[in-house]
């Protein structure tokens, strides 16, 4: 009993306890209510006031930006109003002074027709007197006016022939000494401010050895190397007493400076055998490819030449291994050129035209030695395949003179050329003259069926030949040497005799894998 009382008795207690609780907590939340709500009711006052300030302070700021503009506004059309009124004086100004200039117009005119008026009177007063005075001169010379006319016309024309003639003697004279004198000035001048180094190639190179040692390497056994080497380039290896250097005999010399790369090559490289030496030879060749391009870039600019197109260019370069009369072409040309672009700037031709013309005039020669023709023609040939112009095609192609219209350009290319070639010391016929026996010792050789390379060695005592294996037999080889044996007595003249060699070589090659 005394425990369900007492349970009872904390019921209604621990209800007591929360209903006071609730609303003690109702009381507190009402407080922060209102104090929130004044809160929130003074930040809304304290930013309408701000608004307002700035909305004054905005209007203030667009009225007085607003009186700035009127003012301004305001001096501009005053300034205007000015600038009107000074130009509506200097319009009144110049209005008078037209119109004075008007009025005194106006009388000259009146003054000017006066005159006219007096003049006129005068020209008929003047044609009546002029009038009467043939007519007194017909009477007296018994002449009409055509009649006179025609008589005194003669005796003019008869006088003026003969003062015709003797002027155009005097001219002709005259312009033949003067032309005479001007080609000397600028001839001797265009040498004189191109003065090049006459060049003569030699048949001979010269190869240095590090010890005589080194000429038995290059002989090999039984003379395999030395014999590898004189096949592969169509050179004569000289091996004689003169102490640590080798001499490198041929006409070619092109082929000369391949043999000479080459041997170069596997004297520093150390390993001499037929397998090494026909890899270096191949390397020389492409390596004197290199050199020809250089040398061609470097004439180019020596003559002060622009582009020209990388064919021609390599070309040029093999012009420094081409020699006529002893002299070497490439030297030759760039001096052709020089002399051109002097001779052409005191002519008030076109100094770059004619430089151009000058270097490229004798560049069939770089292939007159494997194509039939003359060096002009297939010089002419070159040019027109790459797209030159005309004028220079036609300077080239009358450089050693022609039938043709000639131009100025050929003219000058034409003197150019007589000039550089006849400089003292400059050519040597014998020179030119055996170079010509070897180049148709070998062209007779080619010319037969089944020759693959020739070579004209030993100053042209022997012509070495290669034939194709597959082509020709060893029993025709026997044949067909004597056929050029033949052919060479029949179509040359030379001292002595020459030794001609065929040689016939078969080879397998396969690799391992």
């Amino acid at each position: 009993m005394y425990v369900v009382l007492f349970l009872v008795s904390l019921v209604v207690v621990g209800g007591t306890a929360f209903f006071a609780g609730v609303s003690y907590r109702k009381k507190v939340a009402e407080k922060s209510i209102g104090s929130a709500e004044k809160e929130a009711k003074r930040i809304t006052d304290e930013a309408l006031l701000v608004a307002e300030a700035k909305k004054n302070e905005i209007i203030l700021k667009g009225q007085s930006e607003i009186q700035e503009q009127r003012d301004k506004l305001e001096k501009e059309i005053l300034n205007r109003s000015k600038e009107l009124q000074d130009r509506e004086k200097n319009v009144r100004r110049k209005d008078e002074a037209l119109d004075k200039k008007s009025d005194s117009l106006e009388k000259k005119q009146s003054e000017l027709s006066k005159k006219e008026l007096f003049v006129e009177e005068r020209v008929k007063d003047l044609e009546i007197i002029k009038k009467k005075q043939i007519e007194k001169l017909e009477k007296v010379s018994a002449f009409t006016k055509d009649q006179a006319k025609k008589q005194l016309l003669e005796v003019i024309d008869g006088e003026l022939v003969r003062e015709k003639a003797i002027r155009i003697v005097e001219c002709e004279k005259i312009i033949s000494e003067e032309s005479k004198k001007r080609a000397k000035k600028i001839l001797s001048l265009a040498i004189q401010r191109c003065a090049v180094d006459s060049v003569s190639e030699t048949t001979v190179s010269v190869v240095s050895l590090p010890n005589d040692e080194m000429k038995g390497r290059i002989i090999g056994r039984e003379g395999r190397n030395i014999r590898a080497i004189e096949t592969l380039t169509g050179v004569d290896l000289v091996i004689d007493d003169t102490p640590e250097a080798i001499t490198l005999s041929c006409f070619d010399p092109i082929r000369r400076e391949v043999a000479k790369i080459a041997l170069e090559n596997l004297i520093s490289d150390g390993r001499i055998h037929p397998t090494k030496i026909e890899e270096n030879i191949e390397r020389a060749k492409k390596q004197l490819d290199d050199a020809i391009k250089e040398e061609g870039e470097k004439a180019l600019i020596e003559a002060n030449v622009a582009f020209l197109d990388p064919e021609l260019i390599k070309l040029l370069g093999r012009l420094k291994y081409r020699t006529s009369y002893g002299q070497n072409v490439l030297i030759h040309s760039i001096e052709v050129a020089q002399l051109c672009g002097v001779i052409a700037a005191e002519l008030h031709e076109s100094s770059a035209i004619a430089r151009r013309a000058g270097l490229l005039h004798d560049i069939g020669k770089a292939l007159d030695h494997t194509v039939e023709g003359s060096h002009v023609d297939i010089g002419v040939d070159i040019l027109k395949r790459y797209k030159e112009s005309e004028d220079i095609i036609h300077a080239v192609k009358l450089h050693h003179g022609g039938t043709e219209r000639s131009t100025v350009l050929s003219f000058i290319v034409q003197a150019s050329d007589a000039i550089s070639a006849a400089r003292p010391g400059a050519r040597k016929e014998s020179v030119e003259n055996y170079l010509k026996r070897l180049e148709d010792l070998e062209k007779i050789a080619t010319s037969f069926t089944g020759v693959s390379k020739c070579f004209a060695v030993q100053a042209g005592r022997e012509v070495r030949i290669m034939v194709e294996p597959d082509k020709v037999s060893d029993d025709e080889m026997v044949v067909l040497s004597r056929d050029i044996c033949k052919k060479i007595e029949k179509e040359l003249n030379y001292p002595g005799r020459v030794r001609v060699t065929l040689i016939r070589e078969s080879r397998a090659v396969e690799y391992a894998r």
